[in-house]
């Protein structure tokens, strides 16, 4: 007698067990002015409003918003948007989109339990901006905090692309442009010395100015105190390139010979200043700075914060450009870049029935979130600001 490989219990009819589906939600997204100083991005283009709203959502949009990233009201009319010149009726939707953090009047603005997502910009911020999303028991999202799948952060990982390439494309015009340049094209003719760059930094900014110096075919040397990023570096270019720990014989000694030198340092609280004024003052005549890292500090002792109308100074007969905000100079490549980050997040919101459920099933989008309800999430944000601060993983799971 064959005996059967199921047991009784496996026989009998069992329960079905049903999927529940989750309720889609509507959303209803506000993208106001940007009103801070140098701002020209803005969160979505056209084209992603139009697959927002042929989603069944709604976004409203103040007049002339896009307008400084070529955008204009009847394109985003055209895609389905509502456009207003009421700022008030904006900042009174739901879910509020903006690229700088928004200012203590326009918090005044927002609704109870409203969702804010914007950048934090960490080293601007003070305690007063906390404590007022706080009142208003905000829900708001980071995009500097923002996850992809790989664990990397795509709204900073993007940026810095920006501003690595754009370094190298300002250094070349200010090689020719400025009164003061040396009218040298930026690349390798046959029979010329090409142009000698210094990078410091390996990290994604110094990754993509040594790619576009090297398309142009410059001569790139890169420092950096981490083997490991300077490894990176060097298999992502696909070549070997100069690179170097910083010692300061060497770092002196590329940066008495370079025609540019780029800083993309990162520090923890504020950039290291990697190289002295006597350093600077061993440079060529009319060689170019730019120090991209001027947003947390610079890394140049003569670097000082300039603007996108009067970017350049002189000091030590070396060029120096130090605009924080590089890539608002690029505002329509920038715009298309934070928009094709923030759409996919903000329709799987409305696919998984709400920020609340969304950040239950998304962890990089739980990364995201620093308030929670008028609760700090961000252990570091507390930390920064001697703030009392939750584990959100506590407060959702």
């Amino acid at each position: 007698m064959s005996v059967s490989p199921f047991t009784k219990q496996q026989l009998l009819p069992q329960e079905e067990k049903l999927e529940i589906a989750r309720r889609k939600s509507e959303l209803f997204i506000g993208m106001p002015k940007e009103t801070s100083y140098q701002e020209r991005r803005i969160c979505l283009t056209p084209d992603a409003v139009n697959s927002l709203t042929s989603n069944g959502h709604r976004v409203m949009i103040e007049s002339g918003a896009g307008l400084s990233s070529s955008y204009t009201d009847k394109e985003y009319s055209d895609a389905g948007a509502e456009i207003t010149q009421d700022t008030k009726k904006v900042f009174g939707c739901p879910i509020v989109l903006k690229v700088e953090p928004l200012t203590l009047t326009e918090i005044e603005m927002i609704n109870q339990q409203a969702t804010v997502i914007s950048a934090i910009q960490l080293k601007t911020r003070k305690a007063e901006y906390f404590a007022a999303l706080t009142k208003k028991k905000v829900t708001a999202l980071a995009f500097e905090y923002l996850k992809d799948e790989d664990g990397t952060y795509p709204a900073v990982k993007s940026l810095s692309e920006i501003a690595g390439i754009a370094s190298i494309l300002i250094a070349s015009e200010l090689m020719i442009n400025n009164q003061f340049g040396k009218g040298l094209l930026f690349g390798n003719i046959t029979g010329v010395p090409p142009t000698d760059v210094v990078i410091l930094g390996a990290g994604t900014v110094g990754e993509f100015a040594a790619r576009t110096a090297l398309g142009l075919g410059a001569s790139v040397k890169v420092f950096d105190n981490s083997i490991t990023k300077l490894r990176r570096l060097q298999n992502n270019l696909n070549q070997r390139i100069f690179t170097s720990t910083i010692q300061p014989k060497a770092l002196l000694k590329a940066l008495r010979r370079c025609d540019v030198a780029i800083g993309a340092m990162r520090g923890v609280d504020r950039c290291p200043v990697v190289v002295t004024e006597s350093m600077v003052e061993h440079m060529k005549k009319a060689a170019v700075i730019v120090d991209v890292s001027i947003d947390t500090g610079g890394c140049f002792e003569t670097s000082e914060v300039t603007t996108h109308e009067k970017p350049t100074f002189i000091k030590n007969d070396v060029i120096h450009y130090c605009v924080p905000n590089i890539p608002s100079r690029y505002s329509k490549t920038a715009s298309l870049s934070i928009s094709n980050i923030l759409t996919p997040y903000l329709l799987q919101i409305a696919e998984d029935g709400g920020l609340e459920s969304a950040i239950r099933c998304n962890k990089g989008l739980k990364n995201g979130v620093y308030l929670y309800h008028g609760i700090l999430t961000n252990k570091a944000i507390g930390d920064w600001f001697d703030l009392p601060d939750s584990d959100i993983n506590l407060i959702v799971f």
